[in-house]
């Protein structure tokens, strides 16, 4: 008897081995959807501590109401001059100052009395 695998031995081992890095393969990516999801869900726990940190009395609205202040706010064109100097920077450090009108208040932001007290124009 020869000692030599036959062509078609090969072939058999060969298929079970493609078999098992398929499989490590899949689990391979099965491990990467965790990690994925796992880094999103810390991101959007940071994103949501973060926005509630910053909205006064945030645990009194409703998520839609929190939703609704949002869209609206970074509607605003300041708001977009913002993103876009972050996005540009990738940094923190990219907000813009904003431009001051014939009035001495800031383009896109309301004017006030100093303690939060919107006026009117």
């Amino acid at each position: 008897m020869s000692t030599r695998k036959s062509t078609v031995e090969k072939i058999e081992e060969t298929k079970v081995k493609i078999t098992q890095y398929e499989n490590r393969m899949k689990q391979l990516q099965q491990k990467q959807k965790e990690q994925d999801r796992k880094t999103r869900t810390k991101r959007l726990i940071e994103r949501g501590a973060i926005a509630e940190s910053l909205i006064p009395d945030a645990d009194a609205l409703t998520n839609e109401q929190i939703k609704t202040f949002l869209a609206r706010t970074v509607q605003t064109e300041y708001a977009r001059k913002i993103l876009a100097g972050l996005k540009m920077q990738g940094s923190e450090a990219a907000v813009p100052k904003p431009a001051a009108t014939a009035q001495g208040n800031s383009v896109g932001e309301p004017q006030g009395d100093g303690n939060g007290a919107r006026q009117a124009n």
